[in-house]
């Protein structure tokens, strides 16, 4: 039986919580699954090929194994498992490939990064290499790697298999999770807990802000962060007072 912080066959990816979790940052969304007894929930290891591209997803995974001649010449020729995951991925939905971290081939080009694009995908995860790099950029579909290579797959990596859950930059990641990535990294949420953890990182960085201002204005941070009873009771006031201001950049 599927455990309730993982059941990939009700996806709560709403369009309201989708909302919460563009809103909030992914160090922000750590921070709450950390309190929830999460660590296992990085995908270290990638990066951004655009500076500034955020996403929220849910998890379609792909598998490569390492590359073998005579398991390439059954698996990786013909439409393979890679093309067919590209060719079926979902509106909304995050291809995440497991590579092993192997750098030292692609595991996408420019045209499968087109072909995820026009299907709707909300982003591209890979603990491997990207080649055609400047065109997969200029496709406009977020795209987190672990760096640029010029190499096709055969050169280190066989397309095995889809929709299971695999291994991607340390992190298990199971069809139907939640990914939320943005400069700071990628981060995977049980999709079971996804609501309360975005509403309290919501909470948190609204209060994170209003403690930014108060150093910014030039208070100490001992007592303010985090806050004692003193600085709460500030705090609170200002949210009665001035609701709308609480999320304005210090």
């Amino acid at each position: 039986m599927s455990s309730p912080l993982n059941n990939a066959s009700v996806s709560p990816l709403t369009t309201t919580l989708r909302a919460k979790l563009t809103l909030a940052p992914v160090a922000g969304l750590s921070a709450q699954l950390r309190r929830k007894g999460l660590e296992g929930v990085f995908i270290d290891g990638v990066h951004p090929l655009v500076a500034g591209h955020k996403f929220v997803g849910t998890a379609r995974t792909l598998r490569f194994v390492p590359f073998r001649e005579d398991l390439f010449t059954s698996h990786g020729s013909g439409y393979n498992a890679q093309k067919r995951t590209f060719d079926t991925v979902k509106q909304g939905e995050v291809l995440v490939i497991e590579a092993r971290g192997e750098k030292g081939a692609a595991t996408l080009g420019d045209v499968l990064a087109i072909r995820a694009h026009a299907q709707g995908a909300a982003a591209v995860v890979t603990d491997g290499g990207v080649r055609d790099a400047e065109a997969v950029a200029a496709v406009g579909i977020p795209v987190f790697t672990a760096g640029p290579h010029p190499a096709v797959l055969g050169r280190k990596h066989v397309p095995w298999d889809a929709d299971l859950t695999i291994a991607c930059g340390g992190a298990t990641v199971q069809p139907g999770d939640i990914l939320v990535g943005d400069a700071d990294g990628v981060i995977v949420i049980p999709p079971g807990i996804a609501e309360e953890i975005a509403d309290a990182a919501i909470v948190q960085e609204e209060e994170d802000g209003w403690i930014a201002r108060q150093v910014a204005a030039g208070h100490p941070v001992e007592g303010l962060f985090p806050m004692n009873a003193e600085w709460r009771a500030k705090y609170e006031a200002d949210r009665t007072a001035q609701p709308d201001t609480l999320r304005a950049a210090p």
